[in-house]
């Protein structure tokens, strides 16, 4: 089958130094406190996903802090000291600053891709639920995927509520973080791995789709589905067939679905 022309990639960077809207996740790894803080962003032992700084918070050791994240590219934000306090327990030194860390090591990009020779991989583009996240890694991992990637902001990263919901699946799927999704998209079609979206709004159901194919699959957000730019730059766009009233899936409940039917056209004689 010829690919079709593929469209331009979007290349817009996100603005330095915009925090990541997700939802505030009580059950995230905190790190707070100047000194810890610090330690936190040299290290590898765990990822910062985010820094909050407090209004007004005026130490010299801040400057470094912030270095740090321009340097590994990672969110940060001045917040007021009633929202950073939000997240610690009562009466915490944190010195005017929290890093929020993952629960679990983010792989590479290139690990996700080349971690078979025929990859199915799945792309989210912009889940916020840390629920929805758990529930489809646990998915990715019963089906058997090659892996997720994730934008690197405007969605949830691996907190301790997504290694909650994914019952031990976090531990065995690849998570990578990509920092712009339709430049991804683009290297994807370069590999000559076709990149299908899930949409409600497509003419394609996910049975007419040959999945043996090396394939990513991108899912949308839970309220306003794929972005217009990650839609118009996928190769082509499917849907779930819906039969009853309602007419759209869990992000994750689709997941499922679309999964499991690449998996069983990948084990049987599909023709």
């Amino acid at each position: 089958m010829a690919r079709p022309v593929e469209n331009k990639a979007t290349r817009s960077r996100p603005l330095e130094g915009q925090a990541r809207t997700e939802p505030r996740d009580s059950s995230a790894s905190v790190v707070y406190g100047l000194g810890p803080v610090l330690e936190a962003l040299r290290s590898d032992s765990r990822k910062v996903e985010r820094v909050a700084i407090a209004d007004g918070a005026r130490e010299h050791r801040l400057t470094e802090i912030i270095d740090l994240c321009r340097e590994q590219s990672i969110p940060f934000a001045r917040v007021s000291r009633e929202r950073l306090e939000r997240d610690l327990e009562r009466g915490a030194n944190h010195q005017g600053v929290v890093a929020f860390t993952s629960a679990s090591a983010y792989a590479e990009i290139e690990d996700v891709i080349d971690a078979s020779e025929n990859p199915l991989i799945l792309i989210l583009d912009g889940v916020e639920d840390p629920r929805n996240l758990g529930a489809i890694l646990r998915v990715v991992e019963c089906a058997g995927a090659d892996g997720v990637i994730i934008p690197e902001r405007r969605a949830v990263g691996l907190t301790e509520t997504v290694a909650k919901s994914s019952a031990g699946a976090i531990e065995h799927v690849k998570v990578a973080k990509a920092n712009n999704l339709n430049r991804l998209i683009e290297d994807l079609k370069a590999r000559n791995i076709w990149v299908v979206g899930a949409s409600g709004d497509a003419t394609t159901t996910i049975y007419d789709w040959d999945w043996r194919q090396p394939t990513a699959l991108v899912l949308g957000s839970e309220g306003s589905g794929l972005h217009r730019l990650v839609a118009e730059n996928c190769d082509l766009l499917v849907k779930v067939p819906m039969y009853g009233k309602i007419d759209s899936l869990n992000v994750s409940v689709a997941a499922g679905v679309i999964l499991f039917e690449a998996k069983r056209q990948r084990s049987s004689d599909v023709e």
